[in-house]
């Protein structure tokens, strides 16, 4: 299975980039190879301006086109998703997610931000053509709590939350969820 991750976070250590480099590592040693997509490394005017012709925009957006998953991680500001995931998701042709599995992951400061998932998020997928949307997963800033060596440390509930929103894939992959410890650093 090809995985391909976005991860849309402004911040270099950020909580949703994490929470997506965990779900990844629910699925290694798994038969599968991915590309990682962090949006904030790609070229800003390159992206700004939409130019699908720059190479790392094109990568990019090849990667998403050949996936069959795609986890998508966000911060939640002001209730949406975060504007560099809004920017790249307007590169991707309107069918790039036709006959993909979509898994979105968020995380914020509190569960008020939780519906941004289904209100904000989930209908742009839609409009990519995603009509394979695993359970997404949010979790808040106190699920996520930062380890003074680096790193987050997961709550038991919420690894449980991503297990189950990845258990359609296991029939694919062959796979078994196992109890994981929480993981400090991925």
């Amino acid at each position: 299975m090809h995985i391909t991750s976005l991860s849309a976070s402004p911040s270099e250590r950020s909580r949703s980039a994490w929470l997506t480099q965990f779900a990844l590592t629910r699925l290694e040693g798994r038969d599968t190879r991915h590309d990682d997509i962090v949006v904030r490394t790609l070229p800003p005017a390159a992206l700004l301006a939409a130019d699908v012709q720059d190479p790392a925009i094109a990568a990019a957006v090849r990667a998403v086109e050949q996936a069959d998953l795609v986890i998508v991680g966000t911060p939640i500001y002001k209730a949406a998703y975060s504007g560099l995931l809004k920017v790249f998701l307007d590169l991707l042709p309107p069918d790039a997610l036709r006959g993909k599995l979509v898994l979105p992951l968020a995380t914020g400061g509190s569960p008020a931000h939780l519906l941004a998932l289904d209100y904000a998020l989930k209908p742009v997928l839609s409009a990519l053509g995603a009509r394979h949307v695993l359970d997404g997963v949010f979790a808040t800033d106190a699920q996520l709590r930062r380890h003074e060596a680096g790193g987050f440390v997961p709550e038991a509930d919420l690894i449980a939350r991503l297990d189950r929103a990845l258990a359609p894939l296991a029939p694919r992959m062959r796979i078994h969820l196992e109890p994981l410890q929480p993981a400090l650093s991925c």
